[in-house]
This record gives structure tokens, C-alpha cells and sequence, in this order.
């Protein structure tokens, strides 16, 4: 018999006032939550479920059964923790707000603007200082597409076309991740300037590439897929697509912490879109408050996916921006600390303008007189 547990923000307040400050503040960010679901399974299924507040919570945890007493309890603080910030060369990026990751493809073939900035080191270069100007905290430099049925990229052509946007974002003083599941790849990436290793493969492809980040000290992006190997979208079958998700970024988070990386350089991501279909993604993106309950910083990569296609009449990828902002707004509303997107400008506008409605909600207006 195999039991889990799960501890979900399901009731959300503008501010800890609105609940007579019985409302807990999220992962240290802009978010808190007073209503919560805990959720015992057995053997895959749901075998209790008690809806509590911050003021019950601890009768709730008190009486569950002993085998998930402990995790319960470490689930409880982890929605509370907060996070240090990332210091990153010359920028500190905080984790009490959302933070925008600005994407920089040069590849081939990726499915938004695969070709545009391959082999053109100017328009790079441009595309690049574009996206911090607009408020970009961080640069994501890819050389491989990994949407469906993509070819593998052989490492070395992958290295040769990161190696040079990782320099002239680097000359930039900019934040730098890169997005590889290649050790080799991210070894001369970080050497190069790149701050972050953002591995869509969880660190399983290549198996250096743990030691490598723990030797560096660099920070990671643990994101789920399904797929080993090079088809990350395989073998896409999930009893429960938000618990299954749940259970493998905490294998993924403890294997990291097992080969040397500290706690504090971890970052969560639920790979929307990689091996999942409409409703899980749909499932996951409703559930990302859960996902705190983990303990570290999250990162939610939606931006044009072919889910905002699914729900607008099959618009095509140039045509997605409403959605992509819709997606990163339902992020930040969860308390999400990364968007990896596209639109930088445009999702930073709706960042600024969601962060002046959360500290306007800060202020009581129960005394001012009625009008």
C-alpha cells in the first residue's frame, strides 16, 4: 500500500487583511493563500480529502496517518519558504515577484522563430539587448528545438551556435542561462559566461551534467518530461498528470541534492507542453500553486505553446500573444517566480501593471469613509 500526500492552496486572497490576516504569503512572493486542500492518496487514488485555513491547518496535519505525517508537515513549511535571490554575474534576481526570462533561439528549426537569429550574430545581439531593455531579467540561449519530432542536434553543432550568443549576451552584463541537457555543451557555456543551466531533460540525459552543475555551483531548471532519451515526449501516460508531475520533480529535486547541489540553486518547472496533452497542461497550469509544496522556485515555459493554438481557433504560432500573457498572468496569480517567454516587452507590462493591483491590495480601506 502506497500513500502520498499533497497540499494544495485551492482559496486565494488580494492580501492577508482581506482574511484577518489568516491568509499565508506563498513562497515569499505576492500571492497568499487562506483555503487549502490536503489530499491523501493510496495506491493512486484519492483516499481522503479535508478542506482547513492557516488557523486548522495543524489539526488537519495532527491527525493524518503516521507514514505521511512528516511530509505533510514539510510540505506545510515549504508553501511558506521563501528564496534567497540568484546572483548572477552582475544582476541579484530576486524571487519575491515574478521575473521575466527572455528566450533566444539559434536553431534551425524551433517552432517559433527557429532560423531568425542562427548564424546572424547581429540580430542576436539586437534581439538580445531588446529584451533586456524591456525588463528581461535573464536570457535563455537555446541551440537544440526540442518540440515534437524534432532531429537531435549533434553536440558540437549545438555548441557552436550557443557559444557565441552566450558571449555577446555575456559582454551585455546580462544573466544568462542556458538551455541544454548536453554536459559538454554546458560546461563551455558556463565557461563562456552563462550563469544557469536550464536542462529540459532533468539532468537525466546526460549523466555528467549533475556532477558538472554541483562541481560549477551554478543554479539548475529541473523541467518534467516523460521521454528519455532523445524523444522527451514519449511514454506520455499519467494516472494523475498534476501528482504524477508532482512525485517526479521530487525524485528529480532529491537526486540533485544527492549529487551536490545546494538547495537554494534549484529551480522546478512542470514542462507545459512536452508530452502532455491539452488537459493535462490545462490541469497543471489550475494546479501550480501545489507545486510550491515542493519548496523551490518554479518556472512555467508556456509562451505560444501549441495549446494556446488548441483554444483560439488553431491561431498559428505569430498569433498567440493573448494567450501566452493569459498563461504567464495565471502564473504569476500562482505564484510562479520564472516566465521563460517569447514577448518580453509585453509580458513585463503585464507583470508591472499585475504587481501595482497586488500592492494596491496591500492598503486597508476599511476606515476611509463610505462615498
Amino acid at each position: 500500500m502506497s500513500d502520498h500526500i499533497y497540499i494544495r492552496p485551492i482559496g486565494f486572497a488580494p492580501g492577508p487583511q482581506a482574511e484577518d490576516g489568516r491568509a499565508v504569503r506563498l513562497a515569499g512572493g505576492m500571492v497568499y493563500a487562506y483555503r487549502f486542500a490536503v489530499i491523501l492518496t493510496r495506491d493512486g487514488e484519492v483516499a481522503d480529502r479535508w478542506l482547513c485555513n492557516p488557523d486548522t491547518m495543524g489539526d488537519v496535519l495532527g491527525n493524518l496517518p503516521a507514514n505521511v505525517s512528516a511530509e505533510a508537515a514539510e510540505q506545510w513549511a515549504n508553501l511558506t519558504r521563501s528564496h534567497a535571490p540568484f546572483e548572477l554575474g552582475e544582476r541579484t534576481i530576486r524571487f519575491d515577484q515574478p521575473q521575466v526570462m527572455g528566450i533566444l533561439n539559434v536553431t534551425p528549426d524551433s517552432f517559433s522563430d527557429g532560423g531568425d537569429f542562427l548564424d546572424n550574430p547581429e540580430a542576436g545581439r539586437a534581439h538580445a539587448s531588446a529584451m533586456l531593455e524591456a525588463g528581461a531579467a535573464i536570457i535563455d540561449i537555446g541551440g537544440e528545438s526540442t518540440r515534437p519530432g524534432a532531429a537531435a542536434t549533434w553536440e558540437g553543432d549545438e555548441r557552436d551556435r550557443v557559444i557565441p550568443a552566450v558571449e555577446y549576451c555575456s559582454a551585455m552584463g546580462a544573466a544568462i542561462s542556458v538551455d541544454t541537457r548536453r554536459a559538454g555543451v554546458l560546461e563551455a557555456a558556463l565557461e563562456a559566461g552563462a550563469h544557469i543551466a536550464n536542462d529540459v531533460s532533468a539532468m537525466r540525459f546526460d549523466p555528467r551534467s549533475l556532477e558538472l552543475a554541483a562541481s560549477a555551483g551554478c543554479p539548475v531548471v529541473l523541467m518534467h518530461a516523460p521521454g528519455d532519451d532523445n524523444d522527451l515526449h514519449a511514454n506520455a501516460e499519467y494516472h494523475n498528470v498534476v501528482f504524477d508531475v508532482f512525485e517526479w520533480l521530487r525524485e528529480r529535486r532529491d537526486a540533485a541534492l544527492a549529487a551536490g547541489i545546494a538547495r537554494e540553486a534549484i529551480v522546478l518547472d512542470p514542462g507545459i507542453g512536452f508530452g502532455k496533452s491539452l488537459s493535462d497542461n490545462l490541469a497543471l497550469i489550475n494546479a501550480l500553486p501545489l507545486f510550491h509544496a515542493l519548496g523551490q522556485p518554479l518556472l512555467l515555459g508556456a509562451s505560444r505553446k501549441r495549446m494556446v493554438g488548441a483554444l483560439s481557433n488553431e491561431a498559428t504560432v505569430d498569433r498567440r500573444l493573448g494567450g501566452s500573457l493569459a498563461l504567464a498572468i495565471a502564473g504569476m496569480n500562482a505564484g510562479v517566480q520564472l516566465l521563460r517567454v517569447h514577448d518580453v516587452a509585453e509580458t513585463v507590462q503585464a507583470r508591472n501593471v499585475w504587481r501595482g493591483l497586488r500592492d494596491a491590495a496591500l492598503t486597508d480601506f476599511s476606515d476611509l469613509p463610505a462615498l
